[in-house]
């Protein structure tokens, strides 16, 4: 098993997921009476660039990271999935029904029926199953924990059932089908595809329902940085109307061109037309406009960097995409509260302690709340931790890898 879990996890954090994946299994053994026959992994992800493109129909570049979903896994003889955690009650999904229930909107069993008829419906042998899973991946972390969950699910009825031929784009496309249709959330696919894939993922909306997909071949490891994630526990979930707002405003302006989203905007019609669009939009639309333009040129960037091994080049991009969504996009906090603004003082704080030492800092997520990423050198990293503790609390900050794999199996 230590050969398998290499290829997920850096040397120095071996130890512990051999201890965590035998743990996961002994406590399945309790749980279910039997050793399970399979373990698996799915994991979290992190958005590297992109910030509030994909709704728009723009460029994004992610990854997967090394926080992610540990699970043991039995076949069932009858259609049932009998689902326990560390974190949650033991539930039972009846795949026998895998109609719509809105009654189950936002729980596990949706999306488990979710995965599942999604993948009945593309011809792909769905059964029962018994899964004792535990989660690093948490939630509200911007790390994405429904979408590990989903290819989770995925990934164990692939290899159970259909001998591991579901490819990890399609089953990221069914995953994003379960969390909008059987989940009730109306999310993009950004946060599927990069879990499911697997290492960094340039990811190109221009065609929603076929979007092209580049993995990029980049040794993350080898720059000797470290992603730090900062939960700087700033309560996003009242944010709603400032997400919302968003969209809203760049929808405004692709509608005063007569689109349907900025992406089919020519920008340079744009910018001989902001008379006309201030008049008609106002000014932060217009400036959350530009913020979109300038990201899906900053994906194209960073991306290409990564691919000729230039990391410095890469480090501008994502200094430069935090910039935009601080000046323009305006998702850092929320103006409903200017005085609550944990995650300008982290941002704040990451550019005190990084910009002299070579690091990049930017957003992580949604914004209005949540968390930022940090790119940082291995010789400042426990100095920029404590400062980040300090002032959001100790295990604020979760230090990831770059992960090569999307979902696993690991026995």
């Amino acid at each position: 098993m230590r050969e398998k879990l290499s290829v997920i996890y850096t040397e120095d954090k071996l130890p512990r997921q051999e201890k965590r994946f035998a743990d996961v299994s002994a406590t399945f053994e309790k749980e279910f009476g039997q050793k399970p026959e399979h373990l698996f992994s799915a994991p979290g992800r992190s958005e590297i660039c992109g910030n509030h493109t994909d709704h728009n129909m723009g460029k994004v570049l992610a990854a997967a990271i090394d926080l992610d979903i540990a699970a043991a896994v039995s076949k069932r003889d009858d259609n049932k999935v009998v689902i326990a955690s560390d974190c949650f009650c033991t539930s039972c999904v009846d795949l026998s029904d895998l109609s719509v229930d809105k009654n189950i909107y936002g729980t596990s069993a949706a999306i488990v029926k979710g995965v599942a008829a999604g993948m009945k419906n593309d011809g792909f042998a769905v059964g029962g199953f018994n899964v004792y899973e535990v989660s690093d991946v948490l939630k509200g972390s911007g790390m994405s924990s429904s979408a590990a969950f989903e290819i989770l699910i995925a990934t164990i009825l692939s290899y159970l059932y259909n001998d591991g031929k579901l490819d990890a784009v399609r089953a990221a496309q069914l995953s994003q089908y379960a969390e909008n249709v059987y989940f009730g959330k109306p999310s993009g696919l950004m946060d599927q595809m990069a879990c499911s894939v697997g290492g960094f993922v340039e990811i190109e909306f221009a065609d929603e329902k076929n979007p092209v997909v580049t993995p990029l071949s980049f040794d993350f490891a080898a720059t000797g940085y470290r992603l730090v994630i900062t939960d700087c526990h700033a309560d996003h979930a009242d944010a709603t109307a400032d997400y919302a707002a968003i969209r809203e405003d760049m929808a405004a302006v692709a509608g005063y061109f007569g689109k349907s989203c900025l992406r089919e905007v020519d920008e340079r019609e744009f910018m001989r037309s902001l008379e006309g669009a201030r008049a008609a939009c106002g000014d932060l639309p217009l400036m959350r406009a530009v913020h979109f333009f300038e990201e899906n040129k900053r994906v194209t960037a960073a991306a290409d960097a990564l691919k000729a091994g230039d990391f410095e080049a890469f480090k501008r991009c994502i200094i430069s995409s935090g910039r935009s969504s601080f000046m323009y996009l305006q998702n850092i906090y929320s103006a409903g509260s200017p005085r609550a603004q944990a995650l300008s003082l982290a941002l704040c704080i990451s550019e005190k302690l990084l910009a002299p030492v070579g690091g990049a800092w930017r957003v992580h997520g949604g914004g209005f709340g949540g968390t930022i990423q940090a790119f940082v050198p291995p010789e400042n990293t426990a100095e920029y931790i404590a400062a980040m503790e300090a002032l959001f609390g100790q295990g604020c900050c979760y230090q990831v890898s770059v992960r090569p794999k999307g979902g696993y199996l690991v026995k």
